[in-house]
């Protein structure tokens, strides 16, 4: 995997509008800021509209920051197929099994999956799907997602990111306070979904984020 996880950032359209952000310039602002990766997730959107965000998301992108597509593996075929840059896919426990994810996107495809208990690290990284990496939490309660898991604060989150055999990002409630100690806990990076979508200049807040990552290198 060639991604940079470091700082991941998982968009939510309702939090982006209710702070007064177009989604698609709040992304491009927070690659400006410092993002090194976007995944689109939007649970309610219909698969048009959906395509359409990643589409223009993709346009909207520099080469650098990889493009995630959240659930959808339609989605991301579809836009690959319409000639966008998405690097890949990220999955749930809930979702399609990993192998048939992996045969449906391809081998060069980046494949993700939520983790939330040392038997799901094992088995992601023992299937043959070929997993690249894997997102564990809930760190913190958070209100973002409706099926989290139940929160693991900071250290039973660093104590499954070192049992973990894959590239481990943390995600759930994550702040600019935690991202130190997520860093010096061995994971690979951090996700974030309301310290950007909610901030008042995103540019900025990944910036201040981005920042927080480095105090640990």
């Amino acid at each position: 995997m060639s991604i940079d996880l470091s700082l991941y950032l998982v968009t939510d359209s309702r939090l982006a509008a209710a702070a007064g952000h177009d989604l698609v310039e709040l992304v491009r602002a927070a690659a400006e800021g410092g993002v090194t990766a976007v995944q689109v997730r939007d649970k309610d959107a219909s698969a048009r509209v959906f395509l359409d965000t990643v589409l223009r998301i993709s346009d909207a992108l520099p080469a650098g920051v990889a493009l995630l597509v959240n659930d959808r593996v339609d989605v991301f075929l579809a836009a690959r197929a319409g000639g966008a840059r998405v690097e890949g896919v990220h999955v749930g426990q809930s979702d399609l099994p990993v192998g048939a994810v992996r045969e449906l996107i391809g081998a060069d495809a980046v494949l993700g999956l939520s983790a939330s208990t040392p038997e799901q690290l094992r088995l992601a990284a023992a299937g043959a799907a070929r997993v690249d990496y894997v997102g564990i939490g809930a760190v913190h309660a958070t209100t973002t997602k409706k099926d989290a898991p139940e929160p693991l604060g900071l250290g039973r989150f660093a104590r499954l990111v070192a049992a973990s055999p894959l590239p481990a990002v943390g995600i759930g409630g994550v702040t600019r306070a935690d991202l130190p100690e997520m860093r010096s806990a061995g994971a690979a990076g951090a996700a974030v979904v309301s310290a950007i979508c909610s901030a008042p200049d995103p540019a900025t807040a990944a910036r201040e984020l981005r920042a927080a990552w480095g105090a640990a290198s």
